[in-house]
């Protein structure tokens, strides 16, 4: 809190002193600044989409986005802040392509087209399919997407492969973001909001030259809100928010031909979070007195409320999100004869230490649940641009290196024996059991991978271009997990004893210990077609062949009888993805409108996704190969500008993907929990308590997790000229909204994880001067609509749902200026 103070009373200078400034020394009217960025948007709409131009650098190159054979959204910087976008995960609202998912930051999942990510609990062994880079560094862990963005121009949404433009492979799309530039002319920005849920937000940022070679910018930022979420054990709000961001960029440009960028950022979090509630129960097939309701009345339990949207918990275990980001970046160009030589070289950090309440409830069954973890990342990227009349070139070679290291803690309390323990065993009775049990873990990995790139576009004709590309990757990685179980009394728990407590105590955490490794070489490459049929409308079909790198299970593997790790599921085979792709461009009404269409098909073999085994233990889940998903539709982006008095846009998109061939994926709740079938045996109908539950599911044909069929963004502004306190400007009136239909909300679908669809709308209503003040109050989930960001089945399968309900309608105001 202190930190916001401190920003928000630098904030509050900068608001009042760039007034008179602007006044002497702002441009005439109608002359254009050209340290303002200026570019038109396909998603957003407000002050920032001004130009004709749609501006891109998808290719590595400034271009017309109408002119790129990519299907690619366009969200401006002003549009980010207006829409209160904050982070990746409030963009989803905006595009309507992109899924994200976090139970905490760790525990985060970015989607394009519904691939990119295993749904469900972080496993550091594998890595993203959406790539997320800022000014052309590579972010490698998706807790990244949860920060606030930080002086953002602009964020371009790619999707489809992009590996043979980017360093780092990226199957499912990227996230390309752009931070504003060190400028030659003096500028600043400052913003402050304030909000109910006592929502405070400050930015600020300042750029100019220092010497005639020489250009720094400085920009902070600082958000706290109250949580959503009452907890009545502690007297708290918990899911809050209390970011920081610092980042600095000093440009130096002795030359036409060279230019080099030093920059560095960091960022915080420390919220008390994240708290997912109780939302239902639904029967499973365990015997009945091992169900919630039974496992909750012997304990005489009861929730502070069975409606999620009270928005009430007892969580009785400490919570915490507190994570921290950081790095340097030195990034050089230098213009050749042959085109503009790039270097990015980068140094990243991230230090996570959370806490959670693993048991979801107000009973001390779980008592400490947490994975401090510590990462490094080292990346080296060199591009050679090449621009001529018949062929364009980028041509690169990209190094990464990460080591990721992992001390976890779990530890059982008082009310564990009666919970885990089956209720006909006498141990169940005693407390002493599985109070104070705990497992340590150490994990570690390191990985290291290389590559070559490259694309090539030649122009057979003005209207026809051919695009090859091709990548050749190497990967390594290294793992290790070692986790040593000591009960209550200070005894190690291990597969050796008979002892009944010692067997109770390793069926609820189990010690294990292995290591692993992963390597292979692997060669993909993509081929485009584009043709101009006539001025403003391009045509396009694209195939790639690309593949995801295999990974290494570090979560803790599957064991035999005797507690040996199936060493078989250690690592996960690279999946294989084909991809096909048209899509249409398309300009009219002299450019005042935009219409583009893509679609596509993309079918991956080796699919890696999340299997869960029904322990509470260590073991909360591990990676594995489905044969086969695929994921199909149709995409539709529309923008008009009429007028500068007005603008609206409307994306959509549908989406079908599905498991192709996933016939031994692990059971939905409903179908878990019993005695495992025996040959020539059939599995008891969903939710019959001790039933006959198969040892696997077939869950062909099913859809994958976290995506809707149908997803839609819309939006529109319109403004009058006015007059406010002497200052001549414009009134507007602004609206943004998102839906999108139902989801399953597990890997393997349930009935009881189907998050129902729901429609968001947010308003602003203000009063701005171009290039100067802007006054605007908004109102987010303007009808205050219930909806939940995720649902989840916890370890254990005792048939309890838990979710995180989405923000309420919340409001406020904010009072920006920009000199």
């Amino acid at each position: 809190m202190h930190s916001f103070v401190r920003i928000s009373l630098l904030t509050g200078c900068a608001l009042i002193l760039p007034t008179a400034l602007s006044a002497q020394e702002a441009p005439p009217e109608g002359a254009p600044n050209p340290d303002r960025n200026t570019s038109r948007t396909s998603v957003g709409t407000g002050d920032d989409d001004t130009s004709d131009a749609i501006v891109v650098t998808a290719r590595r190159r400034a271009e017309s986005s109408q002119d790129v054979p990519i299907a690619v959204s366009v969200v401006g910087g002003d549009h980010i802040d207006a829409t209160g976008a904050f982070n990746v995960g409030r963009l989803q609202q905006l595009t309507p392509t992109l899924q994200f998912y976090s139970s905490n930051p760790r525990n985060t999942a970015v989607n394009i087209r519904g691939i990119g990510s295993p749904f469900g609990l972080t496993n550091d062994g594998i890595e993203q399919g959406v790539g997320i880079y800022v000014d052309d560094v590579y972010y490698s862990r998706v807790a990244s997407s949860t920060f606030d963005f930080l002086d953002v121009a602009q964020i371009e949404v790619l999707r489809g492969p992009q590996g043979t433009l980017y360093g780092k492979n990226t199957t499912a799309g990227a996230i390309n973001i752009t931070t504003r530039a060190p400028t030659d002319s003096f500028e600043g920005r400052a913003e402050i909001s304030i909000g109910n849920l006592d929502f405070k937000q400050a930015k600020a940022s300042i750029s100019g030259p220092l010497s005639d070679q020489l250009a720094a910018r400085l920009a902070i930022s600082a958000t706290s809100r109250r949580g959503t979420i009452f907890n009545v054990a502690t007297g708290n709000y918990v899911n809050e928010q209390d970011n920081i961001g610092l980042r600095g960029q000093l440009r130096w440009q002795p030359s036409d031909t060279f230019e080099a960028t030093l920059a560095g950022d960091y960022a915080r979090q420390n919220p008390e979070c994240c708290a997912q509630i109780f939302v239902k129960t639904g029967l499973t097939q365990r015997s009945l007195n091992r169900q919630y309701e039974a496992l909750a009345a012997a304990q005489n339990y009861a929730v502070p409320s069975t409606d999620p949207f009270d928005r009430l918990t007892d969580l009785d275990a400490d919570l915490n999100a507190r994570n921290a980001m950081g790095g340097l970046a030195l990034k050089a160009r230098l213009e050749t004869g042959l085109g503009t030589l790039s270097s990015v070289t980068a140094w990243r950090f991230w230090d996570w230490l959370p806490a959670n309440d693993r048991d979801y409830l107000g009973l001390p069954i779980t008592t400490l649940s947490q994975n401090p973890s510590k990462q490094n990342q080292y990346t080296q990227e060199f591009r050679l641009n090449h621009e001529g009349e018949a062929i364009d070139f980028v041509l690169g070679a990209f190094a990464f290196h990460q080591a990721v290291r992992t001390t976890g803690t779990q530890q059982q309390g008082p009310a564990a024996s009666a919970w885990l323990i089956n209720p006909t065993n006498p141990l169940s009775q005693d407390p002493s059991v599985l109070d104070g049990l705990t497992a340590s873990n150490d994990i570690r990995l390191t990985n290291t991978s290389a590559a070559l790139f490259g694309q090539v576009s030649w122009k057979v004709t003005d209207a026809l271009t051919l695009q090859p590309g091709v990548r050749l990757n190497y990967d390594k990685k290294r793992g290790s997990y070692d986790s040593v179980v000591v009960n209550g009394d200070g005894q190690l728990v291990t597969f050796a004893s008979t002892d009944p407590r010692i067997v109770a105590q390793r069926a609820v955490l189990a010690p294990q210990q292995f290591a692993t490794r992963f390597s292979d070489w692997n060669f993909s490459y993509d081929f485009t077609v584009s043709y101009r049929a006539a001025p403003g409308l391009l045509a396009y079909a694209t195939y790639a062949k690309s593949f995801k790198s295999g990974g290494v299970n570090l979560n803790g593997l599957p064991a035999d009888a005797n507690g040996a790790p199936l060493l078989a599921a250690a690592t996960v085979k690279p999946e294989k993805v084909d991809h096909f792709e048209i899509g249409l461009k398309a300009q009219f009404l002299d450019g005042k409108a935009i219409a583009n269409f893509a679609a596509f098909r993309t079918e991956i073999a080796d699919y890696q996704a999340l299997v869960n085994n029904g322990q509470l233990g260590v073991l909360r889940g591990y990676l594995a190969n489905a044969d086969k998903v695929r994921t199909q539709g149709i995409e539709a982006d529309f923008s008009i500008r009429p007028s500068r008095r007005f603008n609206a846009y409307v994306n959509g998109a549908y989406t079908d993907a599905t498991y192709r061939r996933f016939t031994d994926a692990p059971c939905p709740p409903e179908l878990s929990g019993g005695t495992t079938v025996a040959p020539g045996q059939a599995p008891s109908a969903p939710g019959t308590p001790g039933g006959l539950s198969p040892a696997s599911c077939d869950i062909s044909g099913q859809r994958l997790p976290g995506v809707s069929k149908w997803a839609f963004s819309y939006g529109a502004e319109g403004n009058v000229p006015a007059s406010f306190f002497g200052l001549d400007g414009e009134a507007y009136l602004g609206v943004d909204g998102n839906y999108r239909s139902a989801f399953s909300s597990n890997p393997s679908p349930s009935a009881y994880t189907t998050v129902k669809g729901y429609a968001l709308t947010n308003l602003r209503a203000g009063f701005r001067v171009s290039g100067g003040l802007d006054v605007y109050g908004w109102v987010r989930n303007a009808f205050d609509v219930k909806y939940f960001e995720q649902l989840a089945v916890p370890s254990g399968n005792t048939g309890l749902i838990v979710g995180q309900p989405g923000d309420p309608r919340t409001w406020g105001a904010t009072i920006k200026t920009e000199f």
